[in-house]
């Protein structure tokens, strides 16, 4: 497999490129550094779910050859904002899986939820490199997704900075090496309150995370740690050491973006600062390296660096997710879900902050449905425990 180098002659080898979900967060910081490497990349093919004038104008920029909007209704919208660009355009939930079934070197899964899943599959069946930040694909259909890897010859290049560290860190090591893996956690917003506070913790309260720019549910997942329960069940899939060599620590400063502790007492660390263009560029230019803009850490101007074990009494997300990686089968795809219908429920103001992970530990308590054994098996659980949240949800507000 060619690098994004040429180290034999530094040379650029470029590399064809797609970005599912291009013009969210990820999608941004992916064709940010696409754009500052000019010449290393041909973009195949922008999706986007409904933003056709964001779409259009960066399908143009990149001169893409396909762009994709995930709602049919909008199609003629995008033909239109595209009208003369020589870009095709397609819409809804299979153009999205044609999209990245195109084989394009290097696929970014930026798409957000399960709408994500089919599409990462497609691109994972492809046997190219797929640069996953889509974290239903691993913690609602880890199996699914991890046998087809295998099937396929795929690589898979975790987006997420924990993951991507732990990548990093590893860097070929098997996990018969390992003693400990240590995933980090800033805590979130909520990471000093106490109990009692955390009873009256406001949406807009939640949302403002100390370290991190990031999207609505994700920072109210940061709050409530289950961000990093989802992340414990990724690293799971993605390093197969076994959950007894998994564990998590709360370090405020997010510097240390995690660990790797191996047999013989030697512990590793990737340090970085709190832009996600790093842990893209790490993707992007796999095996190699390439520039970011990102501004060197200046750790005598940082100072210390704190690490704490997290409280799960207060913040109980990161015990569910364990128990759930344990309990196997349909228990992670479950918790997925209930935290989303209920993170949306605390935004909307019906519920509040501490019945975001009662209600998820509610709906996990009700029974478990048969052990998915395909992607529809998990969209099928998926929608079910959506269902069963909702309605552990009405009778408390």
């Amino acid at each position: 497999m060619n690098s994004i180098f040429d180290m034999s002659n530094g040379m650029s080898v470029q590399r064809s490129i797609t970005v599912l979900g291009a013009t969210g967060s990820i999608g941004a910081s992916t064709l940010d550094l696409v754009r500052r490497n000019p010449g290393a990349f041909r973009v195949e093919a922008l999706t986007a779910h409904a933003q056709v004038a964001e779409l259009a104008a960066l399908a143009r920029e990149f001169s893409a050859r396909l762009a994709v909007v995930a709602d049919p209704a909008r199609l003629a919208d995008l033909r239109a904002a595209l009208a003369g660009s020589g870009v095709e355009a397609a819409a809804g939930p299979e153009a999205l899986v044609e999209a990245a079934a195109r084989g394009a070197d290097i696929t970014v899964a930026a798409i957000v939820g399960c709408a994500g899943l089919a599409p990462t599959m497609a691109a994972i069946e492809c046997g190219k490199i797929v640069a996953l930040a889509n974290k239903e694909a691993l913690v609602s259909a880890g199996e699914v997704m991890t046998a087809a890897v295998a099937r396929s010859g795929a690589t898979l290049l975790p987006v997420d900075s924990e993951h991507n560290a732990i990548f990093q860190c590893l860097a070929g090591n098997a996990p018969e090496h390992v003693r400990m893996i240590t995933l980090t956690a800033s805590g979130g917003p909520f990471r000093d309150w106490t109990a009692d506070r955390l009873v009256h913790a406001t949406p807009a309260e939640a949302v403002k995370h100390p370290n991190w720019s990031m999207g609505a549910k994700i920072s109210v997942d940061s709050a409530t740690m289950m961000n990093k329960g989802l992340e414990f069940i990724e690293a799971y899939h993605l390093f197969p050491v076994g959950v007894e060599r998994l564990r998590i620590l709360v370090h405020p400063q997010s510097i240390v973006h995690s660990m790797v502790e191996y047999r013989d007492g030697s512990t590793l660390a990737q340090l970085g600062p709190s832009d996600m263009r790093v842990p893209i560029a790490s993707c992007l230019a796999w095996p190699a390296r390439m520039d970011t803009p990102c501004a060197p850490l200046d750790l005598a101007e940082i100072g210390e660096l704190t690490f704490r074990r997290p409280d799960e009494s207060r913040f109980p997300a990161t015990r569910l997710a364990r128990e759930a990686v344990l309990a196997g089968g349909a228990a992670p795809a479950v918790l997925n879900a209930a935290n989303e219908i209920a993170v949306a429920a605390f935004l909307a103001g019906k519920i509040g902050f501490t019945r975001i992970v009662a209600c998820v530990e509610a709906v996990l308590d009700r029974g478990l449905p048969p052990p998915p054994a395909c992607l529809a098996d998990v969209i099928a659980v998926d929608h079910e425990a959506r269902l069963r949240t909702h309605a552990c949800m009405e009778p408390v507000r």
